[in-house]
C-alpha cells in the first residue's frame, strides 16, 4: 500500500466511517500527536474521536489533495456539514513508519 492509499483508506474508514477500531490497522501504538487537543498515542486518538463522533455524528472530511514524499505525507481536506458546506479547512501532515501513521501535525482554518 502506498502512503497515499494508506491515508485515503484511513480517512474513509476512521474519520468518515466513524470506525474507531480501524485505527488499529493504520496507526502505530506509539503515535506522536502534535495537536494539543488530542492526547499522545493511538489509544488517545481513538478515545478522542470516539467522543467527537458521539457529539458530532455527521462529522465528515473531504480529501482534496494528498502530497507524499518518502516517509512524509500532507493532506489538504475540508470538514463539511451534511449539505456539503465547508466548516473548516485543514492540512494534516503525517510521518509514516512501517506502513502506519507514526506522527501527526495539523493546521486548521475555520470558515465563518
Amino acid at each position: 500500500m502506498t502512503n497515499e492509499e494508506l491515508i485515503r483508506a484511513f480517512y474513509k474508514e476512521f474519520f468518515n466511517g466513524h470506525d474507531i477500531d480501524s485505527a488499529l490497522k493504520y496507526v502505530r501504538e506509539d503515535y506522536i500527536q502534535h495537536n494539543p487537543g488530542v492526547g499522545q498515542g493511538r489509544a488517545a486518538l481513538m478515545e478522542g474521536f470516539r467522543q467527537k463522533f458521539i457529539t458530532e455524528p455527521t462529522f465528515k472530511l473531504e480529501i482534496k489533495m494528498v502530497i507524499s514524499q518518502d516517509d512524509m505525507a500532507a493532506v489538504y481536506l475540508k470538514n463539511v456539514d451534511p449539505e456539503g458546506n465547508t466548516k473548516c479547512r485543514v492540512v494534516d501532515i503525517y510521518r509514516i513508519q512501517d506502513g502506519r501513521l507514526a506522527e501527526h501535525w495539523d493546521v486548521l482554518q475555520p470558515v465563518k
